[in-house]
C-alpha cells in the first residue's frame, strides 16, 4: 500500500508540474492579443485622419472651365478657314432673309375667305356692287384681290369676269412664289461651297505631305479635319433653308387652293344673283 501511494504521488506532482507549464505558456499568448488590439486601433485613428486630408485635396483640385457654344462654334470657323466658311454663312444669311420675307408675307396674305363670300353675298344681292368692291379693296390677301377683278367688270358679262378671275389668280400665284428660285439657290450654293472647301483643303493636305516627305498621322489628320468643317457647316445650312423652304412650299400651296376654291365659289354667288 505504501508503494501504490508513493506512486500516486508521483504521478500527481508531474500532473501538476505539466498544468502550471501549460498554464505558463497560454498567458503570453493572451497578453500579446490586447497589443495587437491597440495596433489595429492605431491604424484606424491614423485612417480616419488621413480622410479629411485626401477630402481636401479633392476640393482643392482646379477646376477647367468648359468652352460655351459661341466659343466654340468660333473656333470651329477659324479652324475651317475665313476664306472659304464666309461664303457659306453668306449662303445661310441671304437665304434666312428671303425666307423670313416670304414667310411674312404668306402670313400677311392670309384671308377668311368664307367670311369675305358672305359679305360679299350679301352686297350682292342687295345689288351694291360698290359696296362689295369696296369691301374687297380693304381686306388684304390675294383672294381679295382676284375677287375686287372680278367684281370691276360686272358689267362687261360673267364670261369677262370668269377670265378676269382666272388671269388675275396666276398673277397672284406667281407673287406668292417670288424669291423661291433664289432660296432654292443658296440651298444648293451652301454645301457645294462646303465641298469646295473640302477637296481645296485635301490639296493642301497632300502638299504638307509632299513637303515633309513622309505621311505623318499629325500633318493628315490635322488638314482633313480643316478640310471637312467647310462641308459640316455647309450642309448645316443647307438642311437649315431647306426646312424653311418645305414650310413655304406647304403655305403656298394651302393659299393657292383657297384662292381656287374661293373663286369658284365666287363665281356661284354672281350667276345665282344675276339679273
Amino acid at each position: 500500500m505504501k508503494k501504490v501511494f508513493a506512486l500516486m504521488s508521483i504521478v500527481g506532482l508531474l500532473t501538476f508540474t505539466n498544468l502550471n507549464g501549460v498554464m505558463a505558456q497560454d498567458q503570453p499568448a493572451q497578453a500579446a492579443e490586447p497589443a495587437t488590439e491597440q495596433v489595429d486601433e492605431q491604424a484606424a485613428d491614423s485612417t480616419v485622419a488621413e480622410a479629411p486630408v485626401e477630402e481636401s485635396e479633392t476640393v482643392a483640385a482646379p477646376v477647367e472651365d468648359e468652352k460655351s457654344f459661341h466659343q466654340v462654334l468660333k473656333e470651329k470657323y477659324i479652324q475651317g478657314g475665313a476664306g472659304w466658311m464666309t461664303p457659306v454663312l453668306l449662303c445661310l444669311i441671304f437665304g434666312m432673309a428671303l425666307v423670313i420675307e416670304r414667310i411674312l408675307y404668306l402670313n400677311m396674305a392670309t384671308t377668311n375667305v368664307q367670311k369675305l363670300l358672305e359679305g360679299i353675298e350679301e352686297r350682292v344681292q342687295k345689288g351694291d356692287y360698290n359696296g362689295a368692291k369696296e369691301l374687297c379693296r380693304d381686306t388684304r390677301g390675294p383672294v381679295a384681290s382676284i375677287f375686287y377683278q372680278g367684281l370691276d367688270r360686272i358689267d362687261e358679262g360673267l364670261d369677262n369676269v370668269e377670265k378676269a378671275v382666272t388671269s388675275y389668280g396666276g398673277v397672284q400665284m406667281a407673287r406668292l412664289e417670288n424669291n423661291m428660285t433664289w432660296i432654292g439657290l443658296f440651298i444648293a450654293l451652301a454645301p457645294s461651297f462646303g465641298f469646295l472647301g473640302t477637296v481645296v483643303g485635301m490639296v493642301q493636305a497632300f502638299d504638307d505631305i509632299e513637303v515633309a516627305g513622309d505621311i505623318s498621322p499629325t500633318v493628315v489628320a490635322g488638314g482633313m479635319k480643316v478640310a471637312l468643317l467647310t462641308t459640316i457647316f455647309g450642309l448645316i445650312a443647307a438642311i437649315i433653308l431647306q426646312i424653311f423652304y418645305n414650310y413655304i412650299l406647304t403655305k403656298i400651296e394651302s393659299l393657292v387652293a383657297q384662292m381656287e376654291d374661293g373663286s369658284i365659289s365666287f363665281m356661284d354667288i354672281l350667276v345665282k344673283n344675276r339679273k
